[in-house]
């Protein structure tokens, strides 16, 4: 269903394969402590974030996940990562997230663009028919975005999952359906 070598461009940004070789300028973008309060990692720890990358690309290897680097076509420089996963061939859903945007990027709309690339070459280029996401019920920025571009919001997982910290996070799911977006891009 996913070709796991695949890139995706846009006239704004460049979507790849996450590589080892990316921690080094990755590192500087993620040294804020608080950029991490709705994430399950702290990724401003360097020994922490060197796992996470190679956790990502191990995925990728295996298949199990694909994990992007964001790159800003402009300046060819990276600007924040997301991740294709819970993947489900038979079912023909899986799960976009583990996203984060560096702050200089921040409120620009880059996220909200990744999402609907990300979105678009799914529909229009593999089998699948859901894509599911979820956040913090805190993230109200995150819970704007999705709303924005059109996700259903499903439901409410309470004291669902561990963060970076020790809280444990409400989540919200949403998802949106083949058919859904079609309507939504004709």
């Amino acid at each position: 269903m996913i070709d796991f070598k695949t890139s995706i461009h846009s006239e704004q940004l460049y979507l790849r394969p996450m590589q080892l070789r990316d921690y080094d300028e990755m590192l500087p973008l993620c040294s804020d402590t608080e950029m991490w309060y709705y994430f399950t990692t702290d990724l401003s720890d360097e020994k922490t974030l060197k796992a996470w990358i190679e956790n990502a690309v191990d995925e990728i290897a295996c298949q199990k996940s694909l994990a992007f680097t964001i790159v800003d076509r402009a300046s060819g420089n990276i600007i924040g990562t997301t991740r294709l996963g819970n993947i489900s061939d038979f079912h023909r859903r899986l799960e976009i997230g583990w996203t984060w945007i560096a702050k200089a990027y921040q409120g620009t709309g880059a996220n909200g663009h990744v999402k609907e690339m990300l979105i678009d070459y799914l529909f229009r280029e593999t089998e699948v028919l859901r894509i599911e996401f979820k956040t913090d019920v805190l993230n109200i920025p995150a819970r704007k975005a999705m709303e924005k571009i059109g996700l259903v919001k499903e439901g409410l997982l309470r004291s669902h999952t561990v963060m970076a910290h020790g809280r444990r996070r409400d989540t919200l799911y949403y998802s949106i359906l083949r058919e859904e977006w079609m309507d939504r891009r004709s």
